[in-house]
């Protein structure tokens, strides 16, 4: 397969055959989830160690559960209750990490770039689960594939992806990636939370539902990260839901089989009207959260595959 990677740590530095080769293999993860006996042995005596330095629901279950149907053994540590709280660096931290020899690292971090600091500073695979603002990879890779599953393709499509974008690594690692796929992205929201640059992104702007949303094939809602926000970016929620929230009205602009997608959490009667979240011709949400496991599945084979040929490689020039 084509994926040289030695880490993942977003999806900027992947090629699309890279990307495809990650939706290639994670498809067939999909099939062996599906069965009655899930495991196999990509990751069999191999550490994996899960770093969240914020909390994760989805994301760290589905990185735990990954590990453990490929046969590693995962490790998870609990940050909040780590020396870093008793003032250890974090390159202090990486290098106490190091000692342990784990083959895989899967970190969330709140602050842009932390992920690829300890990737400098470890002998092993790192995987970027969301790091501040910058990226979160494997839910753009998620959401690809739940995409081209239900579209059949993976280009030339319309695409909105609607909120909170100022805020938003989901956003982000999907504008790249749906990018070097060849999609039309529309990125719709109040100008209160759209980032700055935002006309570098080669995408289109709106701040008008209605308008970013027609003749679009996939609606992807964001929620609102309250949590990043230091100031009024909304004049309040029910004033957002009426113009921004997605309700059966908006969706008929566009097409009739436009798919709806959230990362999650939701926000139901903020950003999404719970029947919308929950219409099963129209909303793959749980389809989202089943591709995860299988995509992180993908990506931590693909760089087990890559570490141990770099290794071999290392040991053959010590002989």
């Amino acid at each position: 397969m084509s994926f040289r990677q030695k880490h993942l740590l977003g999806i900027e530095p992947l090629h699309p055959t890279e990307i495809t080769a990650i939706l290639d293999l994670a498809d067939r993860y999909v099939e062996l989830n599906r069965q009655a006996n899930k495991h196999a042995d990509a990751l069999t005596g191999l550490t994996q160690i899960n770093m969240f330095f914020e909390n994760s629901t989805r994301t760290q279950a589905s990185f735990e559960l990954a590990g453990k149907r490929l046969g590693a053994d995962v490790m998870n540590m609990a940050m909040q209750a780590s020396s870093l709280k008793k003032g250890e660096t974090l390159i202090d931290t990486a290098l106490t990490l190091n000692a342990m020899h784990p083959d895989l690292l899967v970190v969330r971090h709140p602050h842009s770039g932390a992920v690829d600091l300890l990737a400098q500073k470890v002998n092993c695979a790192v995987l970027n689960a969301g790091d501040g603002r910058h990226e979160h990879p494997t839910q753009a890779l998620l959401d690809a594939l739940t995409i081209r599953r239900a579209k059949g393709r993976l280009h030339r499509l319309n695409i909105a992806i609607c909120g909170d974008i100022a805020h938003s690594r989901v956003a982000r690692s999907n504008i790249i990636l749906l990018g070097k796929m060849e999609n039309r992205v529309r990125l719709v929201g109040p100008p209160t939370l759209m980032p700055t640059g935002i006309a570098d992104f080669g995408v289109e702007v709106y701040d008008d539902m209605r308008e970013g949303l027609r003749d679009v094939d996939v609606v992807m809602m964001l929620r609102l990260q309250k949590e990043r926000m230091d100031g009024g970016f909304i004049p309040s929620e029910r004033e957002y839901f009426h113009r921004f929230g997605l309700d059966a009205e908006k969706l008929s602009f566009a097409k009739d089989d436009a798919i709806v997608m959230h990362p999650g959490p939701m926000n139901r009667g903020v950003e999404i009207d719970g029947t919308i979240a929950d219409d099963i011709n129209r909303s793959v949400i749980q389809e989202q959260v089943e591709m995860g496991v299988a995509v992180r599945m993908a990506a931590m084979d693909l760089l087990a595959r890559n570490l141990r040929a770099a290794r071999e490689a290392d040991q053959g020039v010590m002989a």
